[in-house]
């Protein structure tokens, strides 16, 4: 009894200035439970139906030579635009009476994806439900080789801007389309007679220049455009992959099998307005499904 009076008169010392060091802690041996780790936070669920979209990029998402020589025409942009043929992605899911208020088309015709950072900031500025991202042919559509954007700047650009948005828009998705296969553009556009003059003229000459040229040099330049286009959807993909609120589109764009309809008939080159449809079924189909591409 003397030891438990002894312990109890200790105790309660301790606990009239707070503490308690009667018991020692208890020993955890080899068959001790472990004391539960805390949950881990839950990865936010995709949203198929965001409340607002904002565009970015470039001349794609701008709808340039769609309807009209040298000019853009985001009325049938893929991304944002209000015509009912293209029925583009935010028609679809926003309907069309909410176009005005409720999606911007932040893109430029021209633009490469240093300009990304800036374009995303504009876009963050909205705090859209979902970003809309277009980005890289115009880094391998350069005068020469020489001049294509490196793979390891591009990748920098893209991870800027991302960075951009997630400081003032943390819950904003964004949906990545991967570029262009420009060697099948080559390979279809080299069919008419138009589009290779419009070519001469310095459309994506590092790709389309001299289309008839079979030549070993030309055809490794080509060549080394494909290898670049490749190596930046692995970009676009490995960098939003780290984002839990980025999807990219698996590759969907890039392996579409576009033909001479697609084409603007003006430059053989940008998507016409039936190209553009193409492009929003490919977004639609991957925003709305439950489990993203692979």
């Amino acid at each position: 009894m003397r030891p438990f009076a002894a312990c109890a008169t200790a105790a309660a010392l301790v606990a009239a200035v707070g503490a308690s060091g009667c018991e020692a802690p208890p020993q955890r041996g080899p068959g001790a439970a472990a004391r539960p780790s805390p949950s881990p936070r839950p990865t936010p669920a995709w949203d198929p139906s965001p409340a607002s979209i904002a565009a970015v990029g470039d001349s794609i998402t701008r709808g340039f030579d769609a309807c009209g020589i040298l000019v853009d025409c985001p009325e049938v942009s893929w991304a944002t635009g209000a015509d009912a043929r293209v029925n583009s992605l935010a028609r679809r899911l926003l309907g069309p009476s909410a176009l005005p208020a409720r999606s911007w088309n932040l893109a430029r015709s021209g633009a490469r994806v240093a300009e990304l950072p800036s374009q995303m900031a504009k876009a963050a500025a909205k705090k859209p439900g979902l970003v809309t991202v277009t980005v890289g042919a115009n880094d391998a559509c350069r005068d020469s080789t020489d001049l294509m954007t490196p793979v390891a700047d591009f990748r920098a650009s893209f991870e800027e801007a991302l960075r951009e948005l997630r400081e003032v828009a943390p819950k904003s998705q964004v949906y990545v389309s991967s570029v262009p296969d420009l060697m099948r553009l080559w390979s279809t556009g080299r069919g008419s007679a138009l589009g290779k003059q419009v070519w001469k003229l310095g459309v994506c000459a590092s790709m389309l220049r001299d289309a008839d040229d079979l030549r070993p040099a030309a055809r490794e330049r080509r060549e080394e455009v494909y290898r670049r286009v490749v190596a930046y959807n692995g970009v676009l993909r490995d960098v939003c992959a780290k984002d839990r609120l980025c999807r990219y589109d698996g590759g969907a764009v890039f392996a579409y099998r576009f033909t001479g309809e697609q084409l603007s008939p003006w430059d053989w080159f940008h998507p016409s307005g039936d190209g553009q449809e193409r492009l929003a079924e490919i977004a639609y189909r991957n925003v709305t499904a439950r489990v993203p591409p692979a």
